[in-house]
């Protein structure tokens, strides 16, 4: 990223009619905008939410406490408008996606679902790795694919959600493979757990674990122990991320889909900015890990693609003022004098 754009656009944000930084955090927001359009007019167009759901295999094994059938269930909420996820996107103006990635379910045709279904579910990864070689790059060529056509809708600005029974469980795994943080750190009650099948998951995760030897690359990692809407979820983050599209990362299983897509390549984290802190466990340490600042905490644990559906007014905030608000030259008025 250029150090003289990001010297203009700090030069155009003081300017503005306004204290030097009396925008807080805005206007860290407007200058984070312009480095990752590579412009001094950063804009949003098309914000465009996409919910990928896929089934686990390893859901049958008793790691959430919601029965698998949801995730089917839920997709047919969200093309029915019903869901949480569907009442803030109308309410921010997002354009919503739904895409079946590899839910256990015949949907048929059905108005307003991409149907980029690899498989009905993964594989069980307490014994065998959820995913085949050419089903994890299946599913990384779909994500691209998809935010490909957005761009060329005109798209700048990406968000991007998730639906599985059994994903954080997932997202657990994947973080502690590639991060090294212990799971019990990571492991969360997910749909809503109890004390015992919270340490029944964790368990069940160590278990997985061991099944495959260390140091895995974040290829590997993922096809071992991800699902297939975390993996389309990696490949929009790539395609996006080279396409200079602003990533708006939601909670703590889209931020572990990151933590994938960033070890395949690392500058993928530049395009990215953070919705929330989730109340999942773990997610903090995430974000802390990636130096991350989000935009809201405001104790969200549903997933979805919520914090990011509330959380686009303030990023539409930044770049407003920075396009519209006038400057001290423009509107004539004095600055502050030097005692």
């Amino acid at each position: 990223m250029s150090d003289q754009l990001r010297q203009k656009l700090q030069s155009r944000i003081d300017g503005k009619t306004k204290p030097p930084g009396s925008l807080g955090r805005l206007e860290h927001l407007a200058l984070r905008l312009g480095l990752i359009q590579q412009s001094e007019q950063p804009s949003i167009q098309l914000p465009s939410l996409v919910v990928f759901a896929g089934d686990h295999g390893a859901a049958s094994a008793g790691i959430s406490a919601y029965p698998q059938d949801v995730t089917w269930q839920m997709v047919l909420n969200y093309l029915q408008g019903g869901a949480a996820v569907n009442v803030f996107a109308r309410q921010a103006g997002w354009n919503l996606l739904v895409v079946d990635a590899g839910v256990k379910h015949d949907f048929g045709i059905m108005p307003g679902l991409l149907d980029r279904k690899i498989a009905p579910g993964t594989a069980n990864y307490l014994h065998e790795p959820a995913m085949t070689p050419a089903q994890c790059t299946a599913a990384l060529a779909a994500g691209r694919a998809i935010v490909a056509d957005l761009a060329a809708q005109g798209c700048t600005l990406l968000g991007l959600g998730e639906m599985g029974i059994g994903n954080t469980a997932a997202a657990s795994l994947l973080a502690h493979r590639l991060l090294g943080l212990p799971l019990a750190d990571l492991v969360g009650r997910g749909t809503g757990l109890d004390d015992a099948g919270l340490a029944r998951k964790t368990a069940l995760l160590e278990q997985a674990s061991l099944r495959c030897p260390e140091n895995l690359n974040a290829f590997e990692t993922l096809r071992q122990f991800g699902g297939f809407e975390i993996a389309m979820i990696c490949g929009a983050m790539l395609e996006a991320a080279e396409r200079r599209i602003v990533i708006l990362v939601d909670g703590f299983i889209v931020t572990a889909a990151l933590l994938v897509a960033r070890g395949m390549a690392p500058a993928v984290v530049d395009a990215c900015l953070y919705a929330h802190c989730s109340e999942e466990r773990g997610h903090r340490l995430l974000l802390q890990h990636l130096q991350a600042e989000p935009l809201l905490d405001l104790g969200l644990r549903l997933g979805e693609g919520t914090g990011a559906a509330l959380a686009l007014p303030l990023v539409q905030a930044a770049a407003a003022f920075l396009a519209e608000m006038a400057s001290f030259d423009d509107a004539g008025v004095s600055q502050q004098t030097t005692p």
